[in-house]
């Protein structure tokens, strides 16, 4: 197998068009036209207020042309005190008027300009506020679960993970493509822009405070390198990876992979179940997509079963995990139950997830 660091050329003009930063899911915003027609509307309405405190209270003010204040002189007031101009030739004389000016009409000239300004004040503290969510968003991480890759399986096995009860905040997609990310971000996942193979773009993954890392790379020498990468930072996560090849699963394993799924001979493996047999083909593709028809989900063993033959149980069993040992539902050892056991059952789509067996 030809591993990435055999053709030093590619991998660099490769790490020249990736870029690895963090992007946290954005709420909906609204379009510009949008948000600039809102911002005049309300800079027009305390233009609109202002006007009409002067014109009601235009006998306290004064004009230096004529002595006599106008619904004119009353807009011409307003625009030039809300817009800080100020030249001075419509000015308040009495104590009502200048009493005005200081308790409605100076803050409604902040307002008018805090509006006005709004859009660069949003762009200068954008930077500042993303920041903070970063920050905030490191502080609360703990034991999440990162998924490098975010292709056709990446995305199958977060569909079965959040289908499981596992929330979106506790998932980090990790991926090169700005866009690929822009769609999880879209989805409600936080991304990581960047080449899985290099430690820096893991860490702001925080993959060395992750429980579970699931690898679904196009590539499988770019699976080991992941794996690799990903165990010398977390030596007690779970890692799951998958490869196309199955002669590479051997490498995955001593990369530091705890599981290895081949896709390709699990695929060929389901084709020629279909063909021997369509109805056990239709049985094992419902048992693979998840929430349809049959789930096989892991759960303990609850009091009620301790001491139960394995066919006493309330699941349809397939093996029984113990300890580090995985015995299958026809091991004599399997039975009877013990309450440190784990059970492979098949079940009914959605129960595993409405039961919440304890862990």
């Amino acid at each position: 197998m030809k591993l990435p660091g055999q053709d030093a050329m590619a991998r660099q003009a490769d790490e020249q068009l990736v870029t690895s930063r963090v992007k946290l899911p954005r709420r909906a915003v609204q379009r510009p036209l949008r948000q600039v027609g809102k911002r005049l509307l309300m800079a027009l309405a305390v233009l609109a207020l202002t006007v009409l405190i002067v014109w009601v209270d235009r006998a306290g003010y004064h004009d230096n042309a004529d002595g006599s204040v106008s619904f004119l002189d009353s807009v011409y007031y307003a625009t030039v005190t809300l817009s800080t101009t100020g030249y001075g030739d419509v000015v308040p004389h009495s104590d009502g008027a200048r009493l005005t000016n200081v308790l409605l009409v100076t803050p409604l000239r902040v307002l008018f300009l805090i509006i006005l300004v709004g859009t660069t004040l949003e762009v200068l503290t954008e930077r500042t506020r993303d920041e903070w969510r970063l920050n905030r968003w490191r502080l609360r991480l703990r034991d999440h679960t990162v998924i490098v890759g975010f292709g056709t399986k990446g995305r199958s096995a977060i569909e079965t993970l959040t289908a499981t009860g596992l929330k979106k905040e506790q998932i980090v997609v990790v991926d090169p493509g700005s866009k690929v990310i822009e769609a999880a971000n879209a989805a409600g996942f936080v991304g990581v822009v960047g080449d899985a193979t290099r430690s820096d773009v893991l860490i702001r993954a925080e993959v060395q405070r992750a429980r579970q890392i699931v690898i679904a790379t196009q590539r499988d020498d770019t699976a080991v390198l992941v794996t690799l990468t990903a165990r010398q930072l977390n030596r007690g996560a779970k890692i799951v990876a998958a490869v196309r090849e199955e002669e590479n699963a051997p490498l995955l394993r001593q990369s530091g992979a705890d599981a290895v799924i081949t896709s390709a001979s699990a695929a060929g493996r389901l084709l020629g179940l279909s063909v021997l047999s369509p109805s056990a083909g239709a049985v094992m593709e419902d048992l693979i997509q998840q929430g349809s028809g049959l789930d096989l989900i892991e759960r303990p063993v609850i009091k009620a079963e301790v001491g139960l033959d394995v066919r006493e149980a309330d699941d349809l069993v397939v093996s029984v995990l113990r300890g580090h040992r995985l015995i299958g539902y026809d091991d004599p050892a399997a039975s009877p139950l013990q309450l440190t056991d784990r059970l492979i059952t098949i079940v009914r789509a959605g129960k595993g997830a409405s039961l919440n067996y304890p862990e």
